[in-house]
């Protein structure tokens, strides 16, 4: 019983689509790392910069100081530390930069894959050259229609 799902299991694994699958998920992961730290690191200082030196990622509310249960604190991580409840509105708006960079770079290069295809299927196929005893055949033909008109 088990030796059989084990087999299943093996096969399963073995077929194209799930490996791809697997495959497809771990480059998105490493992808995925690539975009955020361009995101956080490239786009978002001189974007922040240009805005007046705002940080995104630093943008939150401490519920628990505005409820009047504490001292503000000026920054989310220091807010975190302290146990305060806060909603890190920032972290979200990074979150959405980040998915429209990701979106649009999956767009780009579906677009060019699709281009490729459309150019590989309008090349149409040449007919191979007919041999060469094919080629004597219709000769002969050609000059025996000849010759009875």
């Amino acid at each position: 019983m088990i030796r059989d799902g084990l087999k299943e299991f093996k096969e399963f694994i073995a077929k194209g689509n799930a490996f791809d699958l697997a495959v497809g998920v771990i480059i998105g992961a490493a992808f995925s790392a690539v975009v955020g730290s361009l995101v956080a690191d490239v786009l978002m200082p001189p974007i922040g910069y240009i805005l007046g030196g705002l940080d995104f990622s630093n943008y939150f509310i401490d519920l628990t100081a505005l409820l009047g249960n504490a001292q503000a604190i000026g920054s989310l991580e220091d807010a975190q530390t302290a146990g305060h409840a806060v909603i890190a509105y920032g972290k979200f708006i990074n979150a959405v930069i980040n998915l429209l960079i990701v979106g649009f770079v999956i767009f780009m290069l579906v677009k060019q894959i699709n281009n490729m295809r459309r150019e590989e299927e309008a090349e149409p196929e040449t007919p191979p050259a007919p041999p060469e005893d094919v080629k004597l055949l219709t000769e002969i033909r050609d000059l025996l229609s000849k010759g009875r008109a």
